[in-house]
């Protein structure tokens, strides 16, 4: 599933392809991706006229903000947007179409058909499901050492799971917990209020730094993730332990090694993360 690098990336990159762009209609194949408004059709009649003025990124969700609404998109697993030239060939898997007065089109195409759209007023739509119980953003100012030490304060829980879990911080899969847990020296399954003022510090900072260092690379294409201009992210070259597992760490040379946290296929150095 695209984590908040691979979603930032396409935000960015639909920002360039449609922004400024009115809609003139709307078709949609498969209905069960829509949500909410639960009338399909109303959903189409309702983004009819209206323009896109921004597009931004909460958590794993990609919002278009038109003139009245919000359009929430989520990606799930393989769902992906491009835009395209009258004419040009309908791939398969295309499940919704937004057609331009300018009449190119954004198409979204989804294989395994996991994505979601929601349609919700701009007044209520971040306070809302699926917005509404979302933590903070990883990668906003306000996101501090000081922030993280209180939101950890008398947890008991592992602190990978806790960290996947997008209610207490926002845009972390597991590919990204497992690099910053690395980066931060700290053993998956350690009680989240266990750790240091030093440990949470290290912890923050890995967060950052592997977010923002996968963000400036485009993301990482680990199975079919691609940006909106079909092009792949490259972090995945840069990856310290997760999928590298008998591979040897490049710290201490020790070979990572694979065990399951929460459910959640983990990868760790256990010299450098020692439990």
């Amino acid at each position: 599933m695209p984590e908040l690098p691979e979603v930032e990336t396409v935000v960015r990159t639909l920002r360039k392809l449609v922004v400024g762009k009115t809609i003139d209609q709307v078709i949609v194949h498969l209905p069960r991706i829509i949500r909410r408004p639960d009338d399909v059709q109303h959903f189409c009649a309702q983004l009819a006229g209206q323009t896109i003025h921004r597009i931004e990124r909460r958590a794993k969700f990609i919002l278009f903000v038109l003139d009245h609404d919000i359009l929430i998109s989520h990606l799930r697993m393989e769902g992906r947007y491009g835009l395209y030239q009258p004419g040009d060939e309908v791939e398969k898997h295309t499940h919704v179409v937004f057609r331009f007065t300018d009449k190119t089109e954004l198409r979204y195409r989804d294989v395994r058909q996991f994505g979601t759209m929601d349609l919700l007023p701009a007044d209520v739509a971040m306070t809302e499901e699926p917005l509404g119980k979302l933590g903070p953003e990883p990668l906003d100012e306000g996101f501090t050492p000081a922030q993280l030490k209180k939101m950890l304060k008398a947890r008991t829980t592992k602190i990978k799971p806790l960290l996947l879990n997008q209610e207490f911080l926002v845009g972390l899969g597991n590919i990204y917990v497992d690099e910053a847990l690395f980066r931060a020296s700290i053993h998956p399954e350690r009680p989240a209020g266990k750790l240091t003022s030093k440990q949470v510090a290290q912890l923050h900072d890995a967060i950052v730094a592997t977010l923002q260092e996968a963000v400036d690379q485009g993301g990482s294409s680990i199975k079919s993730y691609v940006n909106g201009q079909g092009e792949m992210g490259m972090f995945q070259q840069s990856l310290k332990v997760y999928g590298r597992k008998g591979e040897p760490c490049e710290v201490c040379s020790t070979p990572i090694i694979r065990f399951v946290v929460g459910g959640r296929g983990t990868h760790i150095c256990p010299r450098c993360q020692k439990e």
